[in-house]
């Protein structure tokens, strides 16, 4: 069930089985020659919304402007301060907690936002104990190359030329949703180069083409819906398991 195309009679409806819900969240940033600048928010979208197609649990509308300020030396790339990203992590969790929803999942696609938004749910909690009432809810990152053997499966898809930023595997996911945007360059090196991440200016000194260690060529639409296929299963299983978690007495 999509949130986005639901009504709030509808809604209203599903709070009355389920208290749960999913929020995919990415970044809009370069990934490469290839890559299309959406891969990090289109991954988890694509997963989530395999997901409710046989599940009965609710996906929120994507969050797709993340934390990716050391991509800003590529055209194309939107980032929010780290500080913006956490305020609205804030805003979503309070509006979606105060129409009762009780757990909700964030399903990240960008390794980048990962610091922000445990900070955001530490501020959120911060809120809740310095008060000293429960903040009535429960919050989950989940990364969604974490999920249920999609880390393992990938690296047998790709056990050479995998690396950490546009890689074969997030390629592929959208080449299998998107197939008419299928884009195909020549490397150079073929294998990406590794190094440290800072600000934008030395990211695009250190990685002039975009890429992480990573050869995007490796990726086919095949490889992608394999991904997808058991990444939806292990968000279902994921969802599950964080819904059955029982709430303090």
């Amino acid at each position: 069930m999509l949130l986005h195309q639901s009504t709030w009679i509808e809604i209203g409806q599903f709070l009355e089985r389920s208290r749960s819900i999913v929020i995919p969240i990415g970044s809009n940033e370069q990934h490469g020659p290839t890559g299309l600048l959406g891969t990090d928010w289109m991954c988890p979208e694509i997963i989530a919304h395999e997901a409710q197609k046989n599940a009965d649990i609710l996906i929120g509308p994507t969050f797709n402007i993340g934390m990716a300020q050391h991509h800003l030396g590529f055209p194309g790339t939107i980032s929010l301060r780290p500080s913006t990203f956490i305020a609205a992590i804030g805003d979503w969790v309070r509006s979606l907690a105060g129409h009762g929803f009780e757990k909700i999942l964030f399903l990240n696609g960008h390794g980048g936002n990962i610091a922000s938004i445990e900070a955001a749910f530490s501020e959120l909690y911060a809120e809740a104990s310095f008060s000293g009432r429960p903040s009535g809810y429960a919050l989950k990152l989940c990364n969604w190359w974490d999920l249920e053997g999609v880390n393992e499966l990938a690296h047998q898809q790709f056990p050479v030329g995998h690396g950490s930023h546009a890689t074969p595997s997030e390629i592929a996911v959208t080449q299998w949703a998107y197939p008419d945007a299928i884009k195909s360059a020549d490397y150079s090196p073929q294998i990406a180069n590794t190094g440290p991440i800072r600000e934008a200016r030395d990211f695009r000194a250190r990685f002039p083409d975009g890429r992480m260690g990573s050869d995007p060529a490796l990726a086919t639409p095949q490889k992608g819906g394999e991904l997808v296929a058991l990444a939806a299963k292990g968000l279902v299983k994921a969802v599950e398991t964080f819904s059955s978690e029982p709430k303090p007495s």
